[in-house]
């Protein structure tokens, strides 16, 4: 069975087929999901899924897009989410620097730093793993990380990851999990191949991000960016891809990711 560690099936896109799609992931071979908060909204949505169905859990948090939405009270009402059972990480979190140029309602540096650390150190305090976006910010997503890891940080999956694999092995060096999905399917993703191919599969996760980043062959090259909207059954083929870039089996990368995603998020096998 597969365990897709990253989904948002809160997303609107799954508006029109949400329950059913759900109900048919353990016939598709995926046995668990974690749904991840971007939103407030997004983590309540999250919880309420995990209470659902038994091979659904939470992660809740905000997204460092969406930051400007926190204040004390949201954030209090976070903690007290975080406790519940099925809550077994708090995420999304950290830093996204991509587009300051764009969206003028964009959180600036400075908050999205605020919160994040907030954040991080809600984990520390709830003894929970976080799971960590970071865009276009790598030095400082490390050394906020580092920080976090000395402040007592045990467990964190670096999600979607982008950046170097130097980078990659100094997050494995402070015990964290590294999160691939439908990128590594993509044509040209050298800077993800090798950071794949250089840290131990013992560390690799696997996850959608869904609806977004769609695998190949799901997704249509030949129409660029254009959005297709992902689902964990599509996740075989990233568990194939990584399979032939390590020169692994299938059932090896789904055995070890399995277990992988089962121990950074402290759920029984």
């Amino acid at each position: 069975m597969i365990f897709d560690t990253h989904t948002h099936y809160d997303d609107e896109a799954f508006d029109c087929d949400r329950e059913e799609l759900i109900e048919s992931l353990p016939a598709g071979g995926i046995g668990r999901i974690c749904n991840i908060g971007a939103t407030f909204k997004g983590a309540c949505d999250s919880l309420a899924l995990a209470k659902k169905y038994p091979y659904v859990y939470a992660a809740v948090g905000i997204h460092p897009d969406e930051v400007a939405e926190l204040d004390e009270v949201k954030f209090s009402a976070i903690r007290e989410m975080a406790k519940h059972p099925k809550a077994v990480a708090i995420g999304e979190i950290g830093l996204d620097y991509h587009g300051f140029d764009r969206y003028e309602n964009k959180p600036s540096k400075e908050l999205q730093q605020y919160w994040f650390e907030r954040q991080l150190d809600l984990a520390v305090e709830m003894d929970k793993p976080v799971v960590i976006h970071s865009r276009n910010a790598a030095a400082d997503t490390m050394d906020m990380m580092k920080k976090a890891h000395d402040r007592g940080l045990k467990d964190a999956i670096i999600h979607c990851y982008s950046y170097s694999r130097e980078q990659a092995l100094e997050y494995v060096e402070m015990g964290y999990y590294i999160g691939f999905g439908g990128v590594v399917t993509y044509e040209g993703q050298k800077k993800v191949t090798k950071a794949l191919q250089g840290i131990p599969l013992e560390r690799v996760v696997l996850e959608t991000d869904c609806p977004y980043l769609t695998p190949l062959p799901y997704r249509d090259s030949s129409h660029g960016t254009d959005f297709v909207r992902n689902s964990s059954l599509y996740l075989p083929a990233v568990r194939d891809k990584i399979a032939e870039l390590c020169g692994r089996t299938p059932e090896e990368i789904e055995e070890a990711t399995w277990a992988n995603a089962h121990r950074v998020y402290r759920i029984p096998l």
